[in-house]
C-alpha cells in the first residue's frame, strides 16, 4: 500500500508573496504588461471575490446576476505558448502583484513533476489527489465569513501537458486517464467550495490538454515571441547602459528578429535576457569595452531557440 505522500513528494518549495525579489523579477518581464494586468485581475477575482463585489456595489448595483456568473468560473488559468516566452516566470512571480493588489498574503505551491509517479497502479491518482487535498486544506483556513479572504493559495503546474493529456488519445494508459480524472475533480472541488485558491497551468502543447481541462479554464493566455517593438523594449535599457545609441539598438533589434530567407522566427525573451546580453558582455570582458559593431557580429553568430514542435 502506498504511504501518504509528504509535502516534498508533492511540491517544490513554497513561494510566499508579497516578496521584493519576486516584484523585481515581475518588473523585469518587459513586453508582457497586458498579460500581467489581465492575469492579476483574473486571479484577484478567483481568490478574493469581495473585490469585484465591492466594485459592482459602487458602479453596477443591479448587476448581481452577472457578477455571480463571473465568480462561478472554475479557478483555473492556462498559460500556453512558445518556449522561452515568459509563461513560467510570469506564473511564478504574478503572486506578488495579486498579493499587493488584493492586500492579502499568497502562497504559491509549485507542483512537482514527480506527482506523475513511476507508473505503479493508482500512484499518479493518489499523488494528484493528495496535492489537491493539501491545497484545499490550506485554502479552507484562509476563507473568511466577511467575504474578504485572509490569504490565498495558488497551485502552479508547469509542463501541464505531462499531467493532463487528453483522454481521447487512444494510446493513453488507464493510469494516466485516472490521473486526469483526479485532476479535474480537484479543480471542481476548489470551485464548488468557493475557496480562496486558484490553479495556473503552463504548457507548450495546448492541443494535447484534455478538452475538459480546457473547458474549465477561466481564461487561456497565449504567449508568443517578442515582436520588434517588444524586443526593443527589452534591449533598450541594458544596451544604453553599455553606451549604445538608438541606431545601434535598432540594428540589434533587427538582428534578433526573423531573417528573410534564413530563419522565420526571432529570439525568445529568454534568448534575449539569458543568452544574448551575457554573451556580448563576455565577448568583451575582461580587457575591452563592449563595442556595438562587435556586439552585432557576435549576435549574428547566435541562433534563436527553435519553436516547440507540437506534432512530435
Amino acid at each position: 500500500m502506498m504511504q501518504q505522500p509528504s509535502f516534498q513528494d508533492l511540491f517544490e518549495p513554497a513561494i510566499l508573496c508579497p516578496d521584493a525579489d519576486l516584484r523585481e523579477r515581475l518588473n523585469n518581464l518587459i513586453g508582457l504588461d497586458d498579460h500581467k494586468e489581465r492575469l492579476s485581475k483574473i486571479l484577484g477575482l478567483l481568490v478574493n471575490p469581495k473585490g469585484i463585489k465591492d466594485w459592482a456595489a459602487t458602479h453596477h448595483p443591479e448587476a448581481q446576476n452577472l457578477i455571480n456568473n463571473i465568480l462561478r468560473r472554475p479557478p483555473l488559468v492556462v498559460l500556453e505558448g512558445d518556449v522561452g516566452s515568459g509563461k513560467t516566470e510570469l506564473a511564478t512571480t504574478i503572486g506578488d502583484s495579486v498579493a499587493r493588489q488584493e492586500d492579502i498574503e499568497i502562497t504559491i505551491l509549485p507542483l512537482s513533476l514527480s506527482t506523475r509517479g513511476q507508473g505503479r497502479v493508482g500512484e499518479m491518482t493518489k499523488l494528484i489527489s493528495s496535492a489537491f487535498d493539501y491545497t484545499i486544506e490550506q485554502a479552507k483556513k484562509l476563507k473568511s465569513d466577511s467575504g474578504k479572504s485572509r490569504g490565498a493559495i495558488i497551485l502552479l503546474i508547469d509542463e501541464a501537458d505531462a499531467l493532463a493529456q487528453s483522454r481521447e488519445n487512444s494510446q493513453m494508459h488507464h493510469e494516466d486517464k485516472a490521473g486526469v480524472n483526479s485532476f479535474i475533480r480537484g479543480i471542481d472541488r476548489i470551485g464548488n467550495e468557493k475557496l480562496p485558491a486558484a490553479v495556473i497551468m503552463c504548457t507548450n502543447r495546448l492541443n494535447t490538454l484534455d478538452p475538459a481541462v480546457k473547458r474549465r479554464a477561466a481564461d487561456i493566455l497565449g504567449f508568443h515571441r517578442p515582436n520588434d517593438e517588444q524586443r526593443k523594449a527589452v534591449l533598450s535599457a541594458p544596451l544604453k547602459e553599455l553606451g549604445f545609441n538608438d541606431k545601434d539598438i535598432d540594428s540589434i533589434v533587427q538582428a534578433t528578429g526573423p531573417q528573410k530567407g534564413k530563419i522565420d522566427y526571432g529570439f525568445t525573451y529568454s534568448d534575449l535576457m539569458q543568452r544574448l546580453l551575457p554573451v556580448i558582455v563576455l565577448e568583451a570582458y575582461p580587457n575591452e569595452a563592449v563595442i556595438p559593431k562587435n556586439a552585432l557580429k557576435t549576435i549574428k553568430r547566435l541562433t534563436p531557440t527553435p519553436p516547440f514542435n507540437d506534432n512530435l
